[in-house]
């Protein structure tokens, strides 16, 4: 049972260490709030000074209260998060598209870190790290035992310190430990190329702060080697989302100035508000429009030629905005699978210098007024992963499987015949870890699916076809999964 969790946490781990956030960065001053409850304020006060004077161990006052607060959060949904100051931090570096570290994207695999790859031109690069090389201790300690995130934080640490590293290498059986002074990363979350005459590829990883213009430079790019384009792939398979204003920029990049590119409702004012394509509503300080110059570059190419968008269950929160936008302006064609379903916005407000609150304060709506809320952006075009069917995609957890969650409009209870297919999913799933966990013993350390954008991605092709008026291989058992009632 042990190996089929660590297999599904695997699988899942692109949807939910990212689909965390379609985030605004604000501080509000709240002029008026209910009566406080002060019976129960009282009975909080009345256990805390018990555990401090009758727990087995001394506890510290003010982990105990991080820990009282993280409490209170995490029980409103599965997105509201407390930062305390080590966690702030790094979610401040994720937006911000750079941390402090070696340089490398990992996961792990038998209880060591994998070296997913090394970012090109970081101090790992630098340093002879490749993809598959096993991390085996982290300045002496085992990794086995350790969670990623242990991993990952022993390894950043401030500019020009250093850290040791003991790397397995299997394909020249050998070990061997190199030091690694640490650097700024700026991690790339958009990469494109021309993939044939006529046809680009860009792929867009996360939506950062850097995401705008890193788009505008490498589709200016694609467009300077082929100033002939007809067709474009937007890339957003198991892109986790990130910044609302960045899913504004790029879905206006694609459609007519001025139309709605999304809407969200919530309690307070500023949570009910409708968002243009437009500059207002996605520059964030002053200066030249990216977009604007752009489209000015390269003749107004992405406004005209057809575009598909690929998705997948990983795609979340603003890579939903942005594949739900365009679908309803009919501007591209959606392929791949149902997307995660992550239909709210998380406020982020800072608590102090160091510590801050990422609150869910409101629900977005796709243009037409959809909420994908637990359902997710259904494709025009449903794919499987690979010519073979879908491998594994059943292990991969969407927003309707997070405990608590809370519902969109429209959620109700399930029909016997929605039952039934919940169950197939159970079946399905447990068939794709018995697959998975096969073909893990049979090629260990191998890639098991296609890389994104490589030659043997089944579903890029599928898209390339679709630009080009050829037959595309459809799903032929791929079924839209419902939204189900909630309690909350």
């Amino acid at each position: 049972m042990g190996q089929k969790l660590k297999i599904a946490g695997w699988l899942a781990i692109g949807a939910l260490a990212g689909a965390l956030t379609t985030v605004q960065l604000q501080a509000v001053a709240r002029g008026s709030l209910s009566p406080l409850p002060l019976e129960e304020l009282q009975q909080l006060a009345t256990v805390f000074g018990i555990i401090k004077t009758d727990y087995v161990d001394p506890v510290d006052d003010r982990e105990l209260i991080n820990d009282a607060i993280s409490g209170m959060v995490t029980s409103l949904d599965p997105h509201s998060q407390f930062f305390d100051r080590q966690s702030f931090r790094e979610f401040r570096d994720g937006t911000a598209g750079r941390f402090v570290g070696v340089g490398i994207e990992i996961t792990m695999e038998d209880g060591l870190v994998r070296v997913v790859t090394p970012i090109e031109d970081s101090p790992a690069f630098r340093a002879g790290l490749k993809s598959n090389d096993l991390i085996t201790t982290i300045d002496e300690t085992p990794v086995r035992g350790m969670t990623i995130s242990d991993a990952v934080r022993r390894m950043r640490g401030e500019p020009n310190t250093q850290v040791n590293l003991t790397i397995l290498r299997r394909d020249e059986n050998r070990t061997f430990t190199v030091t690694i002074t640490r650097q700024e990363i700026r991690t790339q979350s958009v990469r494109g190329r021309l993939i044939e005459p006529g046809y680009g590829w860009l792929r867009i990883s996360q939506f950062q702060e850097r995401t705008v213009e890193d788009f505008a430079r490498r589709i200016e790019a694609i467009y300077q080697e082929d100033p002939n384009l007809r067709g474009l792939v937007l890339d957003l398979r198991n892109d986790p989302g990130g910044l609302l204003d960045a899913a504004v920029a790029i879905s206006a990049a694609f459609l007519p100035d001025n139309v709605v590119v999304v809407t969200t409702n919530g309690q307070l004012p500023e949570s009910r508000a409708t968002f243009l394509a437009a500059p207002r509503y996605y520059m964030r300080r002053a200066g030249t429009d990216p977009i604007r110059q752009l489209t000015e570059n390269t003749n107004g190419v992405l406004r005209r030629i057809p575009v598909v968008v690929l998705v997948n269950e990983g795609s979340a929160s603003a890579s939903e905005i942005v594949a739900g936008a365009l679908q309803d302006h009919q501007r591209a064609i959606v392929m791949g699978s149902q997307t995660f379903g992550k239909g709210s916005v998380q406020t982020v407000r800072p608590l102090g210098p160091d510590t801050g609150l990422k609150l869910t304060t409101a629900r977005y709506y796709t243009p037409s007024g959809r909420s994908i809320q637990g359902r997710g952006i259904v494709p025009d075009v449903w794919l499987d992963e690979t010519a073979e069917g879908n491998l594994f995609a059943a292990l991969r957890t969407r927003e309707a499987d997070l405990n608590n969650r809370f519902g969109g409009n429209g959620a109700r209870e399930l029909t016997p015949e929605e039952r039934a297919a919940e169950r197939q999913r159970e079946q399905a799933r447990e068939q794709a870890r018995q697959r998975l966990e096969e073909e893990q013993r049979r090629n260990p350390g191998q890639r098991l699916l296609p890389e994104f954008g490589s030659a043997n991605d089944f579903q890029l092709r599928q898209a390339l076809n679709q630009l080009q008026g050829k037959p595309v291989v459809a799903s032929q058992t791929a079924v839209e999964r419902t939204e189900t009632k909630v309690g909350n």
